[in-house]
């Protein structure tokens, strides 16, 4: 157990210590990084004299100091080297996990523990040829060694930084939400105390409503409350990893895109996905790409053959002239000079030619979708006359084809490329398939078997690579020993193509990837969006990161609302149920055995198949020996002895239909399955486990894809999104309650999952809040009473507050005000519509199984530019919004008609129901244009008739409530009737 408020050191996790005057060791006078005396003297043996942190050289007495302690303590280091017995900080140092033998430990099985001395006795006789060659390093000439060492101090500094938030923009924000905080108490303490009795329901309703806003605000609100920036440096990841005259020393990376029907997701947009990824930044024999098609089309099959084909000629031009972006109908669509920068030349006249080319290739895919529009009768035939194993798309076998890398494909210029897999998982009937979760997770073993990379970035078709160094500013974290060992996955923003200017839409999402991104960055790490993100490989198999400790002793001691203090929150320990600690217990079987397996490579047959056996890894990844010996390689990586063609039949079999069963895929590795939120739910487990995620923004976007063409396309992606978040709510995952035993899970980090998955419920109070005013206006009752000096001060405060806090937010997130104003008008438009849906069709779909979907009907449009965004397309998600705006409008006219009808005194009350009715309109008014089909203004001819409408209705409304009452009339009805007499 820490002490509470001692540094840690950011190497091994331990306390710094002290030094001789009882004062905490600080190594780096300049910026104080806090590294602890072993780590220290570590650092100092192999050569590195600079602060890990800024660069600076360690103080000259410090180094003398501790050169004087550790040759006193070399004594007992070399006896805690003879016993095995090391420390903490040799986890770090050596190649064994001195952690993981803990573990092993705590199992208490003596078999295991045997098996571990005999296998460290095997290892030691094998590392004695290392060590004489190491000796016989060490001979090497003084004058050599003072050489390298100026690479070596470059080499060690950190692959990336944190940058704060200035505290000057950082402090007067949250102090501004502290006082929203306490102003939102006085207010309800108000409107509680304070009914309105002639109109009590309206006055009740608008309370429940106004209390569950200020809850999702503090939802939203406070996992913002430490955002960060980080800055990474590829030019020490290439020092450290890329030294010249030797081999590259980068982890490989397999590429994952995924598509189901190319009808729907154009061929052309995949190939030019593929073409990006293929031409990337980075060596190509660390590069692999998979491409998923679950929908089993020949159409992508033989675009994907077409691909390979262009990218002979692609990535050499790509790599030649080092052009951005990587994907070609991107760049050669680019206005700009493309000269810029560009001396060589031969530049201008092999850039035309390769357009020449790309144009050709557009015409044969183009020609492959024009053909596949009408399926024969007879099914699809390949080339050499057999049919298609695709044709029937729900019942087929598993197919891949590897371009490419394997076949010895070579580029233009003679050079080796990348690998292409296609792959096609087999699908049968009575099977459950899990959609795009159960796509990723087949990749997930046929990438394994195949290549085995440490890492994994995952896109969809139409996110291309923007960025040809993205991969690169994911292996700075990733690759970084300070940093690196403890993160999952490193996420990249979202960035859209074919938007419009305004966003009328708010399409591109800056509010959520610029500011809430960066905060939850600040926390325990951003949450998967399911695109653009770099995976560990061993997260994804179920692991919990290195350093953690596998039983949750000291996770109880200790703060997870900042993890690093025992005293601010008390420790009780909440007993953990029985499933959840037999899940805990296969965890930490796991983790020993992939200590104990780590050199399995290194053991015989017999061996080899007896400790899978034990292990019980089969219940958990399935009847694959193959697969689950690249589980146990932590670096990655395929035996050199391995025959292709019995990888892939391996490869076949590990995509059957029934490879999952009975395992724990989707359960608790790999993709999970429960949502169609798929994203969300993986990226949640992994930060119950004690993962850490990284948000990187480079100036350059890594990637960027397409974002929904209209109103009603957005729509649905909203609702699918709403839907999602509606299923994990009911689910054994809701963050409201899983996830608590082992503590690992920060408590801003849970408040933010929570927010992804209550926000959907909005939608209620939302509709209801929506439709007050005009009810208001068309009834002349009103939710709040007549204000007194002192509410008036708290309405003016509250909205001051929302104003100061949104100006703040702005002021640290760089977003425009008009980025923030169309993502408010679209939360509300999506409230009021989608969210709705996605929280009946929730309930209805997860307690009575009833799956319900809204047809979609579309219009064309009239605008040339951007067409397609201004398409009407006619589905049930457009009624609720559509009815607010006209019972809203017709409540404004009602209340202007009363008020003319009153006279003065009438026009005081008016006014506070009208602001709040505009307030709808506003946010509506998106919609209002999005029903108009038009792009920039409004047509004079919808103004002119709402004005005369709204006149129309005016005159009918004084003609009908005359300015005499009923009882005037009759009393005048008799009188006459009198004088008749």
């Amino acid at each position: 157990m820490m002490e509470s408020g001692a540094p840690v050191c950011h190497t091994c996790g331990e306390n710094v210590g002290l030094n001789a005057n009882g004062e905490p060791f600080v190594a780096c006078h300049e910026c104080n990084f806090p590294v602890c005396k072993t780590c220290f003297e570590y650092d100092l043996k192999e050569g590195r004299k600079a602060c890990l942190q800024c660069g600076s050289p360690y103080d000259e007495n410090l180094l003398d100091d501790v050169e004087k302690a550790s040759g006193e303590q070399s004594t007992m280091a070399a006896q805690l080297s003879k016993s095995q017995e090391v420390g903490v900080h040799a986890r770090h140092i050596s190649s064994v996990s001195t952690l993981d033998s803990e573990m092993t430990e705590d199992n208490g099985n003596p078999i295991w523990k045997n098996r571990v001395e005999s296998w460290k006795e095997k290892k030691s006789k094998k590392k004695k040829p290392a060590k004489a060659k190491a000796d016989t390093e060490a001979q090497v000439p003084p004058e050599q060694q003072m050489e390298d060492k100026p690479a070596q101090l470059d080499a060690s500094q950190p692959l990336s930084t944190i940058i704060p938030i200035q505290k000057s923009k950082l402090a007067p924000y949250r102090t501004v939400i502290i006082m929203r905080l306490i102003i939102l108490g006085l207010f309800f303490h108000y409107r509680v105390t304070n009914p309105v009795e002639s109109a009590f329901p309206l006055w009740l309703t608008s309370v429940i409503c106004e209390i569950w806003f200020a809850f999702s605000w503090v939802l939203d609100q406070f996992p913002k409350w430490s955002p960060i920036d980080r800055e990474t440096y590829i030019d020490r990841l290439s020092a450290r990893y890329e030294r010249e005259g030797e081999p590259s020393e980068l982890a490989a990376v397999d590429f994952f895109v995924s598509t189901v029907d190319p009808l729907k997701e154009p061929p052309l947009i995949t190939a030019n996905t593929v073409l990006s990824i293929l031409a990337v930044d980075y060596p190509v024999d660390k590069v692999s790409c998979y491409v998923s098609d679950d929908g089993a089309a020949m159409l992508t099959f033989e675009s994907l053959v077409e691909t390979a084909d262009f990218a002979r000629k692609w990535v050499p031009f790509c790599k030649k002239f080092a052009i951005e972006p990587r994907a070609p109908e991107f760049y050669f669509s680019q206005k700009i000079d493309y000269l810029k920068d560009k001396v060589q030349p031969s530049f201008v006249k092999e850039r035309r030619a390769m357009k020449r080319d790309y144009e050709e290739f557009k015409i044969r895919v183009n020609a492959l979708v024009a053909k596949a529009q009408k399926t024969p009768e007879e099914g699809w035939t390949m080339q050499d006359g057999t049919p298609w194993p695709g044709n029937n798309t729900r019942d087929h076998p598993g197919m891949i084809q590897v371009f490419l890398g394997y076949s010895g494909a070579r580029d233009i210029e003679g050079n080796e490329l990348p690998r292409l897999v296609y792959v096609s998982r087999e699908k049968r009937p009575g099977y459950q398939h899990h959609k795009k979760a159960g796509a990723e997770n087949a990749l997930v073993r046929v990438s394994a078997v195949l290549t085995n990379a440490p890492y994994i970035l995952n896109l969809d078709c139409d996110h291309y690579v923007n960025n040809s160094k993205a991969v690169r500013e994911a292996m700075c974290f990733m690759m970084d020993p300070q940093v690196g060992r403890d993160v999952c996955y490193v996420q990249f923003p979202q960035r859209f193509d074919g938007i419009d200017r305004s966003d009328r839409y708010a399409n591109r999402n800056t509010v959520f990837f610029d500011v809430n991104m960066r905060g939850l960055d600040g926390i325990q790490g951003p949450v998967y969006v399911g695109t653009g993100c770099v995976f560990n490989r061993q997260a994804l198999y179920g692991y919990g990161p290195p350093s953690m400790p596998s039983l949750p002793k000291s996770s109880s001691s200790s703060c997870s609302w900042c993890g690093c203090c025992s005293c601010c929150c008390p420790s009780k320990k909440e007993p953990k149920d029985p499933s959840e600690l037999y899940r805990d217990a296969k965890r930490e079987e796991l983790d020993a055995a992939i200590f104990n397996l780590r050199e399995i490579e290194n053991y015989d047959d017999y061996e080899r198949s007896m400790l899978i056996s034990q292990t019980s890894f089969e219940k958990t990844f399935g009847l694959s020996s193959v697969f689950i010996e690249s589980t146990l390689m932590e670096n990655g990586g395929v035996a050199e002895s391995a025959n292709p063609s019995l990888l892939i039949k391996e490869a076949i079999h590990v995509i059957s239909c029934g490879y999952e069963e009975k395992t724990a895929w989707g359960k608790e590795i790999g993709w999970i399955y429960g949502s169609v939120t798929e994203d969300i739910l993986t990226g949640f487990k992994m930060h119950c486990r004690g993962w850490r995620s990284i948000y990187c923004m480079p100036l350059r976007p890594a990637f960027k894809g397409s974002a929904p063409i209209n109103l009603s396309d957005r729509l649905h992606q909203v609702l699918r999104w709403a839907l999602g978040s509606v299923e994990i709510f009911l689910s054994r995952h809701c963050p409201l309650w899983y996830g608590f035993g082992g503590g690992r899970l920060k408590w801003l980090q849970r408040l933010a999952y929570i927010n992804t998955i209550v926000y959907p419920f909005t939608s209620l109070p939302l509709v209801a809040y929506c439709s007050l005013p005009a009810i208001c206006l068309l009834t002349g009752k009103f939710i709040i009473p007549t204000l007194s000096n002192l509410a008036s001060v708290l309405f003016l405060g509250l909205f001051l507050s929302i104003i100061v806090t949104a100006v703040l937010e702005l002021r640290w997130s760089g977003v425009s005000i008009e980025d923030l104003w169309r993502n408010e008008q679209f939360w509300v438009i999506g409230g009021v519509s989608a969210h709705l849906f996605a929280v009946f069709q929730g309930f209805l779909k997860m307690l009575a199984g009833v799956d319900t979907n809204f047809t979609v009907t579309a219009k064309a449009a009239d605008d040339a530019e951007f067409g397609e965004l201004y398409i009407v397309k006619w589905t049930t998600l457009l009624i609720p919004p559509t009815t607010l705006l006209i019972v809203n409008m017709v409540g404004v006219v009602a209340g202007f008609s009363d008020a003319l009808n009153k006279g003065y005194e009438a026009w005081g009350p008016l006014f506070g129901k009208v602001f709040f009715s505009f307030w709808v309109i506003l946010h509506l008014y998106p919609f209002l244009k999005g029903l108009m089909g038009r792009q920039n203004r409004t047509p004079t001819i919808v103004v002119l008739w709402s004005v005369l409408l709204a006149s129309v209705f005016s005159l009918v409304w004084v003609r009908i409530n005359p300015f005499v009452n009923t009882g005037n009339s009759t009393a005048t009805t008799s009188s006459c009737i009198a004088i008749d007499c």
